[in-house]
């Protein structure tokens, strides 16, 4: 088995392109973290099984344990809202929220603004509407506020998760179009889960003041996770690949995964908690695709699409431009490269690691420099490919 380092490039190749594999996918990062703002929130304390092991995950984990006056996030997005939100009902505490310099580029203008609305004390340390701030928590009373629903869907799960603690409750109203809208019900879902009552009616949220109830929980498999097995059964000579722990029933928008890449040829079938994915000829992709509710299947989607020469016109993904970087720039960027040099740049972005390296099944060895990236959502994920068949050479200085 390979050792895997920090800092390295790899090589990606598959000898044979039949793809055979048992995967145990990595636990949901999008529900751990919500989960452990609930149980910081939650008077009682409660088991959470099968947390995600994920850098974003842990590095929430240990700021919720342990809050330092200065808390660096590093890039981890969903950490810092939500973060911005429970830091600003600590009553007395008082902290800088920090991250990289990409992080200090990401607007959070909209979830500062609807705090500040609130009576929330947040003040921006370097340059207005981003990263750092200065938090100063404070007993906020809750009521009603607006925010636009056009940028982030964290922001509104970052407003919800606190809501319940607040005296008078929130009434959240909800404009523009929506973005990543099964985030938002995954969220009201799990508050439901620890006793959090709520009504969605029209663009308006009403969430109930009451304590969250103690619980135990097991967090299920990541379909995010699972979407770069769907880009890895397209790009197969054939496949037969089992991905664990995966719920049929799942309140995670990726699940729409099977939906998408079943137009792509992928047949996908539950034995209990377990996926099977095959393929199939049965090829039948739109000319057009909305991905407003699921920006995340944006990366594997696309490079899928690259490699069976489809070229759909792609909607709804005006958000990615803000993410670790400029996700629609990158992907563009990186795939030029296939024609030629085969080397990828990750621009410190997990899913473009694990996006490109699929398709070495389709273009032959790739170079995917920065691997160690995929540690922010999917930490063993080039040990999975190398159940499924994948040769992974890590290169040094000499080799390089």
């Amino acid at each position: 088995m390979t050792i895997y380092f920090l800092q390295m490039n790899y090589k990606v190749s598959h000898p044979t392109k039949v793809v055979e594999c048992e995967i145990d996918l990595p636990s949901s990062k999008s529900i751990s973290n919500r989960l452990l703002i609930i149980k910081a929130l939650c008077k009682e304390d409660f088991e959470i099984k099968n947390l995600s092991d994920s850098d974003d995950t842990i590095s929430l984990q240990k700021v919720l344990v342990n809050t330092t006056e200065i808390i660096d996030v590093g890039a981890a997005g969903t950490t810092f809202r939500f973060l911005t939100a429970y830091l600003s009902i600590r009553e007395g505490k008082e902290c800088i929220l920090t991250g990289t310099d990409r992080m200090k580029e990401r607007p959070i203008i909209e979830l500062v603004g609807a705090l500040q609305s609130l009576g929330a004390e947040i003040k921006y340390t370097e340059k207005e509407g981003v990263p750092p701030l200065k938090i100063t928590g404070k007993d906020l009373k809750g009521g009603k506020i607006t925010i636009d629903g056009s940028v982030s869907s964290q922001f509104i799960s970052a407003l919800l998760l606190i809501a319940p603690t607040l005296k008078n409750g929130l009434n959240l109203k909800i404009e523009g179009e929506i973005v990543s809208k099964p985030y938002i019900k995954m969220t009201l879902k799990l508050m439901q889960e620890f006793g959090g009552e709520s009504s969605w009616n029209g663009n308006t949220i009403e969430v109930k003041p009451q304590n969250y109830i103690a619980k135990n929980f097991e967090v299920e498999s990541d379909w995010s996770a699972a979407t770069f097995w769907f880009e890895i059964a397209v790009l197969s000579k054939s496949c037969n690949i089992k991905l664990n722990g995966l719920s049929e029933k799942s309140i995670q928008g990726d699940k729409k995964a099977t939906a998408i890449f079943k137009k792509l040829g992928v047949s996908s079938v539950f034995e209990n908690n377990t996926l099977i994915l095959t393929k199939n000829k049965n090829i039948n992709f739109p000319k057009h695709i909305n991905l407003l509710a699921i920006p995340d299947l944006y990366q594997p989607l696309k490079c899928t699409l690259f490699a069976v020469n489809n070229n759909p016109e792609i909607r709804g993904i005006q958000t990615l431009m803000d993410k670790e970087t400029n996700r629609i720039d990158a992907v563009e960027k990186e795939l030029i490269k296939l024609t030629s040099s085969k080397i990828i740049e990750t621009y410190k972005d997990h899913r473009m690691a694990m996006s490109f390296a699929p398709l070495s099944l389709k273009f032959g060895e790739i170079q995917i420099n920065n691997a160690e990236v995929i540690s922010k959502s999917y930490p063993n994920f080039w040990k999975d490919l190398e159940k499924g068949g994948f040769k992974i050479f890590p290169l040094t200085d000499s080799n390089n």
